[in-house]
């Protein structure tokens, strides 16, 4: 299977989003942002960084570089695209997922694990976990804060479209110990259609057990089923 990970200027967490990829046995190939062509990748990640030094706002410039244009495309055919981090920022400044990503309610840049609920199983990134589940995963951010008004968070909500969401150790509400404020401790979603994801922690830093934790591993692994299965139906028709 081969993973395209765009390059923006400023991408920082490429590297380790291959990393991860190679981990699984599986090819990373990367996507230099002024390029168009995605070299027919299975799926397309968006990693963290700082994409053309956070100009304006996080991902409000590379929103319009010329590779977004074809991930926009791979998307609209039920291409499967993973924004993390910064990605998730561009994801939505893009308007492939709603709402936007605001500075961290501390105003302070965190860098931590947290522990997230995966609160649907039914999406190509979390087929490999169980609804409930809680992931040990770091985060990077000082603008991670999901905000969206009322009317789409509930739609989210009713649509089972909130994928992660972040709580204690122990899967209660993380209340005042939110690492960013997200409204309704949101910390990743996905579109309707269910093949584009964008979330704010770092599963590509959770792969090794060197790093304290594998459980990002599963997301990368749910990936590559979600296209062997999809390859599988495709043979059979």
């Amino acid at each position: 299977m081969r993973f395209g990970i765009a390059v923006f200027p400023g991408t920082w967490s490429d590297r380790d989003c291959a990393r991860a990829v190679e981990v699984l046995g599986h090819r990373s190939v990367p996507l230099w942002h002024r390029d168009r062509d995605l070299g027919g990748v299975d799926c397309v990640i968006l990693p963290g960084g700082f994409s053309y030094g956070d100009h304006l706002r996080t991902g409000a410039v590379a929103r319009f570089a010329p590779l977004m244009e074809s991930v926009q495309e791979f998307a609209a055919s039920g291409g499967l695209v993973w924004g993390i981090c910064n990605g998730f920022q561009i994801l939505c400044e893009a308007h492939l997922l709603p709402g936007a990503l605001t500075r961290n309610a501390s105003l302070e840049f965190r860098c931590e694990t947290t522990w997230l609920r995966v609160e649907t199983a039914e999406t190509p990134f979390t087929r490999g976990c169980d609804a409930g589940e809680v992931l040990a995963i770091p985060i990077s951010h000082g603008e991670g804060r999901y905000v969206a008004d009322s009317s789409t968070l509930d739609r989210l909500e009713a649509e089972r479209r909130v994928a992660f969401r972040y709580v204690a150790r122990d899967g209660s509400p993380v209340g005042d110990a939110s690492p960013n404020g997200s409204l309704r401790d949101i910390a990743g979603i996905v579109s309707e259609g269910r093949n584009v994801l964008g979330m704010m922690p770092h599963p590509e830093r959770a792969a090794e057990p060197l790093l304290g934790s594998e459980d990002g591993v599963r997301l990368f692994r749910s990936v590559v089923e979600a296209v062997a299965e999809r390859a599988a139906f495709a043979v059979a028709r």
